[in-house]
């Protein structure tokens, strides 16, 4: 399937992996770009739990004029087939890795946010010598004791079928308490988030309680790996899901950057998404990041 609106062309890619099949989506620019022009790789998107490979649309616009982009509906996702819990997050990976072979991609840049930030970092530490660089937003060394009973809590409410209710705790848990900080949008976000957890169908439900439970039963992440790929950890500045001080310790531990996104929590892609999407630009071309107005200074890690 081909889409020549605003000069770019998209194609979709059922594939299948160990019996699972999901969604490639590719969007590059159109005929009228000079293809020979673009700054960087190829660049993979992968969003968190709830979302799908239209979640982040609105970033194709900022970014098509400097790479292809890829969002993928992996298996769990969307329309493609569900995925047990038994699966972990290397199985992801390596399914994002065979997208890549698919489609014929040598070396690919990779930004994760929250759930996806687990397979983005698998994928570079599983796959090292296909990521060319690595962006983590929202992430963690392993699952807080509050997100475990959320999930436990989550998990009941949709067995109960208080879908309001878990809607409500939804968006209370993702989303800063209003006396934490200013952040940008946030009754609007709060609605948003509101109407999509409460719109959830049967199927996008049950995938996103899976979704939880994967995480509390898989380790998020492997710290005898090493990532060779040069990485940048970044957070909303009122982040309480993946605060700060937890992603400023996965960026050392990674020997990586660091910084947060100033007026944001969790949900830094839709508060502040322009600026997001001129982060994740300047990351993936190697553009300067100090001095910014969005940003906090950016705090650098070496490997000890």
């Amino acid at each position: 399937m081909s889409d020549h609106s605003n000069d770019s062309e998209t194609r979709e890619y059922e594939l299948e992996f160990h019996g699972f099949r999901f969604i490639a989506r590719a969007a590059a620019p159109g005929r009228s770009a000079a293809r020979g022009a673009l700054a960087t790789e190829p660049l993979i998107l992968l969003g968190g739990s709830s979302q799908d490979r239209f979640s982040w649309l609105r970033y194709e616009r900022f970014l098509l004029p400097h790479a292809t982009v890829l969002t993928l509906e992996l298996p769990g996702y969307g329309e493609a087939d569900p995925l047990p819990v038994e699966y972990g997050m290397d199985f992801l990976a390596d399914t994002v890795h065979h997208a890549t072979q698919a489609l014929s991609l040598a070396r690919v840049n990779v930004f994760g946010a929250c759930f996806g930030a687990a397979i983005a970092l698998r994928l570079a530490q599983r796959h090292p010598g296909s990521v060319a660089r690595l962006m983590l937003g929202g992430t963690a060394e392993t699952i807080s004791p509050e997100y475990t009973m959320a999930a436990k809590r989550w998990r009941a409410m949709a067995a109960e079928r208080s879908f309001d209710e878990l809607a409500q705790d939804m968006v209370e848990q993702f989303m800063a308490p209003a006396d934490h900080g200013v952040v940008r949008r946030r009754a609007a976000v709060a609605r948003l988030m509101r109407q999509r957890f409460a719109g959830l169908t049967e199927r996008e439900l049950a995938m996103d309680i899976v979704h939880h439970e994967r995480l509390l039963t898989h380790p998020w992440s492997l710290p005898d790996l090493a990532v060779t790929a040069p990485v940048l950890v970044f957070t909303g500045e009122f982040d309480t899901i993946t605060p700060p001080p937890v992603g400023r310790r996965v960026a050392r531990d990674l020997a990586g950057r660091f910084t947060t996104i100033k007026e944001s929590d969790h949900l830094v892609q839709i508060e502040r998404d322009t600026d997001l999407a001129d982060l994740i630009r300047r990351y993936f071309t190697d553009q300067p990041l100090d001095g910014l107005p969005y940003l906090n200074p950016v705090e650098h890690f070496v490997r000890a």
